[in-house]
């Protein structure tokens, strides 16, 4: 047996546990989903799944959850973010733009305005990530999971105070619960093909990281070490989440 990847299991259940535990305590005018696999043209595999879909009065919550541990380095305009300066990790939020759109093809009265995409991460992390996406009034967050709920709610109350009346009325809520319920896919297989893809597009990804992502320095084009490179992307205010030569590093 793996103990690797039952450990990585485990961690896995206890973060989505931790998760339903954050949106059981949302506001009683929210209904919750998770683990939704939606028709998605877009995508390689055909779909899209999604870990949780708030619907509340005010706006559509978007929610990826992340199981990483240690500090996460990234940007809104960054297609790579990094865990400690050194492992690559997609933008999250490229992730989730991608599973908000799958969302408005099947809720045609939902638009973009309406969504909030949300980046959830354990406590086991750290952020160094634009301010912007700490700030409540953005469209666009990364929180830790046990304060998700609490964000949640503070950004209805925002959209509460910004609108004259509730965006979704009742009778809209129940209307697209029902159409999330018709349109996810329960099918073990479509399900278990869709992540077969998915993992098959991760370890192309990883290999071409691994052949040709060499770090090089922005002035001058020269190769850079891995520990330059991480050296760079944690000094972020320094560098602003470029990478330099010794160098080219003088004077920044």
């Amino acid at each position: 047996m793996d103990k690797s990847k039952v450990l990585s299991n485990r961690i896995g259940e206890i973060g989505e546990y931790k998760i339903n535990i954050q949106l059981d305590q949302l506001l009683n005018n929210c209904r919750y989903f998770s683990d939704v696999v939606l028709p998605n043209t877009k995508s390689s595999s055909g779909y899209s799944q999604i870990d949780h879909i708030v619907l509340s009065p005010y706006a559509i919550f978007v929610i990826e959850t992340k199981n990483y541990a240690g500090t996460i380095y990234g940007s809104r305009n960054r297609a790579k973010w990094s865990v400690n300066g050194k492992f690559p990790m997609n933008n999250p939020f490229n992730q989730n733009f991608g599973h908000s759109k799958a969302i408005q093809s099947i809720l045609s009265n939902v638009e973009d305005a309406q969504i909030v995409s949300i980046v959830s991460f354990s406590r086991r992390c750290t952020f160094k990530v634009d301010a912007e996406l700490r700030k409540i009034q953005s469209n666009e967050l990364i929180v830790y999971d046990t304060e998700l709920s609490e964000f949640i709610n503070r950004k209805q109350n925002v959209l509460r105070l910004q609108s004259n009346a509730p965006i979704f009325t009742e009778d809209m809520l129940q209307s697209m619960s029902k159409v999330l319920n018709e349109n996810n896919i329960t099918d073990e297989a479509i399900r278990e093909n869709h992540i077969k893809e998915i993992r098959k597009i991760v370890k192309g990804e990883e290999l071409t990281e691994a052949t040709t992502n060499i770090p090089k320095c922005k002035t001058c084009g020269k190769d850079v070490s891995k520990n330059v490179q991480s050296f760079c992307l944690t000094n972020e205010k320094r560098f602003k989440g470029h990478v330099y030569c010794f160098e080219h590093q003088k004077g920044k």
